[in-house]
């Protein structure tokens, strides 16, 4: 199902958070809202949702203008950060609320919602009440619930921010697996960039209400808008040249201990500077390094690294001659 909003404004408090906002998301796609908290990302989720009515404008399901329809008439299915979980049921009872509440009859409730148990590998946990789940396992009753009325629309409102690294990755893969099964439209609330360009067909990069760059998680990666969209995506270092503009460098691109090469960006050829900082991270090793120009942030695989350098090291930065110059803002 296509979603579209058309127009949106919005305001908070005399202060306008949308202005004339236009936004297209095809059917069938994982799409991710990116940005900081306070862009408005969350609030575009809650219009789609139906907690929130725009000002003015409106919202489209298809050919369906959905603005004013309530919550229960959507169709949608939703993912929370904290679960929402009734805490009083079992897993099964939980996963059975949605065709429940839709009326389905009892015995196919719950042979619907048994089997989406199984299918997120829950299907001996049926009868356990959530406190007696792990973080991972109530996520996973959580998203059973959410896809086993069949939504038009899946809403995930950042529903792995609070787990640990390890069970993060392990859980976007099958996020990602049951988005793909379903072919359902999906929009995911996400301040993580990772996490964003693992699972994504379409990013939205957000800023303060807007969208300032929308494509792929490749195009938005390699081609950032601006230094804004550049610097939240978390991997590029900012460099000041004339006009206005900055150079744009991907951190595991700048190499240490070399001549710059840096044709055209205006800085000077050499970037010298002194390692301020070491970071071993396994297969990588970051470096934060002070130059004329700003702290400049390099990743170097530990493993092909000849030398390693220290805290108070004196280095040359080299930057690639296919570095980006964008708008600074």
């Amino acid at each position: 199902m296509r979603i579209r909003f058309e127009g949106v404004n919005q305001a908070y408090d005399g202060q306008a958070l949308f202005t004339g906002l236009d936004l297209e998301i095809p059917s069938g796609q994982f799409f991710t809202l990116l940005g900081p908290s306070g862009c408005g990302k969350t609030t575009l989720l809650r219009m789609l949702a139906g907690f929130v009515v725009p000002d003015s404008g409106r919202v489209w399901f298809g050919d369906r203008d959905v603005t004013g329809l309530p919550v229960h008439q959507r169709g949608v299915g939703m993912v929370f950060q904290d679960y929402a979980l009734f805490p009083d049921r079992s897993a099964l009872a939980n996963v059975m609320y949605g065709l429940e509440a839709r009326r389905v009859p009892t015995k196919e409730a719950k042979a619907r919602a048994m089997a989406m148990l199984e299918r997120v590998g829950l299907g001996s946990f049926a009868d356990r009440s959530p406190a007696t789940l792990s973080g991972g396992q109530r996520q996973r009753v959580a998203m059973a619930r959410a896809l086993v009325i069949g939504p038009q629309l899946l809403l995930l409102d950042e529903p792995l921010a609070a787990l640990d690294v390890k069970l993060r990755v392990e859980l976007r893969a099958m996020v990602r697996e049951l988005q793909l099964e379903s072919k359902v439209t999906t929009v995911f609330v996400t301040h993580d960039q990772e996490e964003a360009l693992a699972l994504s067909d379409i990013v939205a990069v957000m800023d303060r209400g807007r969208i300032v760059q929308m494509g792929s998680p490749s195009e938005i990666y390699r081609r950032p808008a601006n230094g804004y969209a550049a610097d939240f995506l978390g991997s590029a270092n900012l460099i000041a040249t004339d006009g206005g503009h900055c150079k744009v460098v991907r951190r595991e691109d700048v190499e240490i201990g070399s001549r710059v090469i840096a044709g055209g960006t205006g800085a000077r050829d050499d970037i010298e500077g002194v390692v301020e900082h070491v970071e071993f991270r396994g297969s990588i090793t970051g470096y934060r390094v002070r130059t004329a120009l700003g702290i400049i942030h390099v990743d170097v695989w530990s493993a092909g690294q000849g030398r390693s350098y220290q805290r108070g090291d004196e280095v040359r930065l080299r930057i690639p001659g296919d570095a980006l110059v964008v708008e600074a803002k």
